[in-house]
């Protein structure tokens, strides 16, 4: 686990480092931001120098349909009774991955009896972190949310590690491993 962890947070860094320099995605500029020029620009700097009017006309298009469509907050979404069936399958699937066991919380030399009631507040970890990243990703862009949720995981992976390894001298470092494993995929779901 400690490799494997440590792996991801290298990973994340290497990401972290070269975010930065990539452009915004061409329908982020032009559909969220009302950038056209901005649209073309990321166009050519994604795809090389070439004709771009034929997808840009497509993204004009999509603007145009979605103009008079309005964006939903999470509230909104969960009232609308449209959206249960996929709604439901998504809880499901998030209750259900629990089900599958996480080595690491018996790497923390956790009591077997309280692991499945931290395979549980992962399960609300996630859901907390969906909810908050799709109420803000309007307002903050993607590119923010990517980089400082991996600088936030980078951080986190580090002071987790130090945690495990720390476990066995010191018996509440097992629970900073495990709060630290609920923030972890909390900065997860809000960034990456």
């Amino acid at each position: 686990w400690n490799i494997l962890l440590s792996f991801s947070g290298l990973v994340a860094l290497i990401q972290l480092l070269f975010l930065p320099f990539f452009p915004e995605s061409p329908p982020y500029l032009l559909l969220q931001k009302g950038d056209k020029a901005g649209c073309l620009k990321a166009m050519k700097e994604l795809w090389g120098e070439g004709n771009y009017h034929t997808e840009f006309d497509d993204m004009m298009k999509e603007k145009a349909v979605t103009k008079g469509t309005k964006i939903m907050n999470v509230l909104e979404v969960l009232k609308e009774r449209s959206v249960y069936p996929q709604l439901s399958t998504m809880l499901l699937l998030l209750l259900s991955l629990q089900l599958c066991g996480l080595k690491i919380f018996q790497t923390a030399n956790l009591q077997e009896s309280i692991i499945p009631y931290v395979s549980l507040g992962v399960a609300i970890s996630e859901l907390t972190s969906i909810i908050f990243c799709s109420s803000i990703i309007d307002r903050f862009g993607r590119r923010i949310l990517l980089w400082g949720g991996y600088l936030l995981m980078a951080l986190i992976l580090v002071l987790l590690e130090t945690s495990l390894l720390l476990s066995d001298q010191f018996l509440w470092m097992r629970y900073c491993s495990v709060i630290l494993i609920f923030l972890f995929i909390i900065a997860y779901g809000i960034g990456p």
